[in-house]
């Protein structure tokens, strides 16, 4: 009988760190279908957002359209006692950088911060495009509502906003608006250097361009499946022989498909399984659509996890498109093709995202491995303050996902024995008293 205490120890640190959390779910719930409805219109009622349209009127042009989401994080910040750090990042663009910048422009982001209680230097980011576009990428005057692409990922960042500023966390959330994407990703340009200049530790991008289409232009209608790109190694690529080094050690050891916005998208996966397991997330093991990109690849390129949260179905008769009827088919990307039960569901994926990541410790800075010739792995990572325990994962090779764990508790290193470490990929997170994870953390080091 002396035991039984003990075991119940045991079964209920098991049963904490595998039940979910309500506050999540009341998140979910929370988010407003009606709420962004009202904002994608608002933001296609500016007529065009082009990047080098009017920045002077108040009711057309990009200039309006930016002081408008402003004062939307701006009037959610005073509803939670001004929680929220409100302000404009620019960067001018000169005449001629590109094809596509045909006169000197000051490319404005929108930038509200969300301050962490214990880590107010960690943050997890999500961004929506501000600008739009028409057929000629040049043409600034036409109209372009660009009510898909992207009012919904904007409106969804300030819905997030709306949601999560209710409540407190542990690592800072940014709401983010960059313009000038359709024009050389340049507003993603320039936040991603102002986050280095000001040393910001990102754990990750979740840049959302177009969450509001199920209806493909290939007559697929799908409102449950969404995808997720992620590049498959994220590295600050200025080092030369650092980036040697690592692509000797991924031939050896692997990790050509783990690098840290790969990580990410795994979260984003396992997050969305759990607490919205109607939805369908579809990792995409590619940097963004064949041959395209958007506004997570200039966080990539400084070496920030950064990934694309966008729907699993495109209609291109409704993307950078002029206004008109040909065929009996109406061209144009706006108001009345956007499915808002959709996008509403796509804002809470990324709410939920954000509010787990904010509610974790850190991640492991070093995770080493070892167990070459042996019938065992062991693993060994650097101990992580506020953290409950730690997860080790492992999957095997060809496995897009962690499938399988095993909690542990205070110690910073393990021998999983049994597991051939020939056989699987490891990694290792940290977990918070409240059961929220980190990202995974892939072995960047080798146990002798």
């Amino acid at each position: 009988m002396k035991h039984i205490p003990t075991l119940f120890c045991i079964l209920f640190s098991l049963i904490s760190f595998t039940q979910t959390d309500p506050k999540i779910y009341d998140i979910i719930d929370a988010v407003s279908e009606e709420r962004l409805r009202n904002d994608v219109k608002t933001l296609a009622d500016f007529g065009t957002r082009h990047t080098l349209s009017d920045t002077l009127s108040n009711t057309r042009g990009i200039g309006a359209a930016r002081r408008w989401i402003k004062s939307q994080f701006d009037n959610i910040s005073k509803d939670c006692d001004n929680c929220l750090e409100v302000f404009f990042q620019k960067d001018l663009v000169e005449k001629g950088t590109n094809q596509r910048i045909v006169k000197d422009v000051m490319v404005v982001n929108v930038v509200a911060i969300q301050r962490g209680t214990k880590y107010p230097n960690r943050y997890i980011i999500m961004s929506g495009d501000i600008d739009s576009r028409v057929s000629d990428p040049t043409d600034f005057t036409s109209d372009s509502p660009g009510a898909n692409d992207n009012a919904t990922g904007m409106a969804g960042a300030i819905e997030a906003a709306r949601v999560l500023s209710k409540y407190k966390f542990e690592s800072s959330i940014v709401y983010l608006g960059l313009s000038g994407e359709e024009q050389g990703l340049f507003g993603g340009q320039g936040m991603a250097r102002y986050a280095k200049e000001n040393n910001w530790e990102i754990i990750g991008v979740l840049n959302n361009d177009m969450i509001g289409n199920i209806e493909g232009v290939d007559g697929v209608i799908d409102n449950r499946t969404f995808r997720i790109f992620s590049e498959p190694i994220t590295t600050d690529e200025t080092d030369p022989e650092k980036l040697a080094r690592q692509a000797r050690a991924r031939r050896f050891y692997g990790g050509e498909v783990d690098g840290i916005s790969r990580q990410l998208a795994r979260y984003v996966y396992k997050t969305t399984k759990t607490y919205m397991p109607e939805m369908n997330p579809m990792m995409v093991y590619r940097l963004d659509r064949f041959g395209r990109g958007g506004h997570h690849r200039p966080f990539n390129d400084v070496g920030f996890a950064g990934i694309r949260i966008m729907e699993a179905h495109e209609n291109y008769t409704q993307q950078h498109q002029d206004i008109r009827t040909e065929n009996g088919i109406a061209y144009g990307d706006t108001f009345e093709h956007v499915n808002f039960p959709y996008c509403k569901k796509l804002t809470a994926v990324n709410a939920i995202t954000m509010a787990s990541l904010a509610s974790a410790p850190p991640a492991p800075k070093n995770v080493g491995i070892g167990g070459i010739v042996e019938a065992s792995a062991k693993l060994k990572w650097d101990k992580v303050e506020g953290a409950k325990g730690y997860k080790i994962y492992w999957r095997d090779t060809t496995s897009p996902t962690w499938d399988h764990s095993r909690f542990v508790e205070n110690v910073t290193e393990f021998t999983l024995d049994g597991i051939v470490i020939d056989n699987f990929f490891f990694g290792v997170a940290s977990v918070g008293e409240n059961g929220h994870e980190s990202v995974v953390v892939f072995p960047n080091t080798i146990i002798r």
